[in-house]
């Protein structure tokens, strides 16, 4: 039988019986997606916001205790703003754009990752999982009122995996035993540990860090600004690394490197932990909320998708927590995957455009893990000579601005330009380099109001400047926004450059597709059809 193991934060979807556990035959359900994690449940928001039918089988029944994930980046909350549910966390998130660098006690630079205005979204927020996950499961039980077709199965655990050409045939335990179902296509966000995998028989390659962190949520009243806080070799953590972080409800976070031979069980102790926090902040009354030991490793699957089963988030991919790369490119591949899905299920395009899921995600995935692997060198130098290397780096960092960017705190996320993807289409290099094809969409003010809320979630002609009547292929249609630049340098600066005008195609995930200044007759529909992963199909 299966038991929900760990405390939950908020209990959103406790167990209630499937009318498909009382039937003899399994039902075939269009898409069903292991894991009720922030990636899973986005995904399944995603698919019902396109009118697709998906089951979502997670075996807890809400979501657990602790910050886990908490920086979601400004890429993150504009997909959010597309399924209903980037405000919420803003609002009670904690706005960030600005980072500090320490050595001992000494400030050796700031950082600003946002420094230019007109853009609807921060850089990030920090928000902690448990509410980024409710707020998602909360737009869900709002689409489902207004007959979105999403379900939500606690306490559902998938026990048995079994592809079969045209289907994936699942068994799942619940606590009224066992039972059966099919899925037309099955999308495993079951996270680093994913049992899919393990039951595929699929691995990973990768590195695994021999080092160890403590994480220590703490409730306090600080005067510390919002700001990311990092410090090289602090007395209060001497020859490692202590990151600082505020949350929502004066919770604080604290990442302690702790090296690699510790007993593990002895560090999570109350008393241990609170005698570091006391170290670092002595005269500051602080409360012990939640803490975990964790060791990470870089690694990818060779490939995400296996016939009719795909793997997204840490199921695919883990990095780091340096750079806050993992649960920001976990909502990426929803932000890719979900559109291709919809199209094929509606029989729109081919199978053959879900294969675009695989090479652009492992393409952004390899990106993140060098920079996370790149971080994580710095930060944990295992030679004599990238510690002698760093020293020198960081002795220079005070002084000399060209030596800041060779500090690595963790190159923290951005979005994957999508760059010789077979979906991108004719590229005008006369247009700014930001909104090249492959590139997602560069958020303006505009007459209408914020360019991305303006494109939404279909394909869209963005016509700047000018006009292209809307272009259709395959049940497909790609209509205009169009809009003047006219007193709007934001918009004029990021799209056009010194260009006078310029007709844009965009995907539903918002990344750019292909751009001309003038297309020529027929461009736009060839790029539409490429688009769709229909290269060589007729416009």
């Amino acid at each position: 039988m299966v038991a929900v193991r760990y405390k939950t934060a908020f209990q959103l979807y406790p167990y209630q019986r499937s009318p498909d556990q009382d039937l003899s035959t399994p039902v075939r359900h269009p898409v069903v997606i292991v894991g009720g994690g922030p990636v899973g449940m986005a995904l399944a928001l995603d698919l019902g916001l396109k009118g697709i039918r998906v089951v979502v089988l997670d075996d807890h029944e809400g979501v657990g205790m602790g910050s886990r994930a908490i920086c979601f980046a400004k890429r993150t909350l504009e997909i959010c703003d597309r399924l209903g549910c980037g405000q919420p966390m803003v609002d009670k998130g904690v706005v960030w754009n600005l980072g500090r660098v320490f050595r001992d006690t000494h400030e050796l630079y700031s950082f600003n990752l946002l420094p230019e205005d007109g853009h609807r979204r921060p850089a990030f927020i920090n928000l902690q999982q448990p509410h980024f996950e409710r707020f998602i499961v909360e737009r869900i039980r709002e689409v489902q009122a207004r007959g979105a077709p999403i379900e939500i199965r606690g306490v559902n655990q998938v026990i048995g995996v079994e592809p079969r050409g045209d289907h994936v045939a699942l068994e799942i335990d619940t606590p009224d035993g066992p039972y059966r179902a099919e899925a037309d296509w099955l999308v495993a966000c079951d996270g680093a540990r994913s049992p899919v995998r393990e039951m595929l028989g699929l691995g990973f390659k990768g590195r695994v860090f021999q080092d160890n962190f403590l994480i220590a949520d703490v409730r306090m009243k600080a005067d510390f600004p919002t700001e990311r806080w990092f410090w090289f070799d602090p007395p209060f953590n001497r020859g490692q690394s202590v990151l600082l972080h505020k949350q929502p409800d004066d919770i604080w976070r604290i990442d302690f490197q702790l090296g690699w031979n510790i007993d593990r069980k002895a560090v999570v102790e109350p008393e241990s932990v609170l005698a570091r926090v006391r170290a670092m902040l002595p005269d500051t009354p602080v409360e012990l909320v939640w803490t975990s030991v964790y060791t990470f490793q870089c690694c990818t699957m060779e490939r995400y998708r296996h016939g009719r089963v795909f793997f997204a988030g840490d199921a695919a991919h883990q990095v780091s927590p340096f750079g806050a790369r993992g649960a920001n490119s976990g909502i990426q591949d929803v932000d890719n995957l979900a559109w291709k899905l919809a199209l094929v299920l509606r029989g729109q395009a081919g199978e053959a455009l879900l294969d675009s899921y695989d090479l652009e995600r492992r393409h952004a995935a390899e990106e993140n893990i060098l920079n996370s692997t790149r971080s994580t060198d710095f930060i944990t130098p295992k030679t004599p000579v990238s510690r002698m290397f760093r020293d020198a780096v960081l002795d220079l960092a005070e002084r000399a601005p060209f030596a800041r960017s060779l500090v690595n705190t963790g190159r923290l996320s951005v979005p994957a330009v999508l760059d010789g993807s077979p979906l991108n289409g004719p590229d005008d290099a006369a247009l700014p380099a930001r909104t090249r094809p492959g590139a997602p969409a560069v958020d303006a003010p505009t007459e209408r109001g914020w360019l991305l809320g303006l494109l939404g979630d279909e394909f869209r002609l963005l016509c700047l400047n000018t006009e292209h009547p809307a272009v259709t292929v395959g049940g497909v249609t790609a209509a205009p926004v169009q809009l003047s630049t006219e007193g709007w340098p934001h918009l004029a600066e990021r799209w056009l450059g010194d260009a006078p005008r310029a007709v844009c195609l965009i995907r539903p995930d918002q990344h750019v597709a292909a751009r001309w200044i003038d297309p020529a007759p027929g461009a736009v529909a060839a790029a539409l059809a490429r688009a769709m992963g229909l290269a060589d199909a007729e416009a």
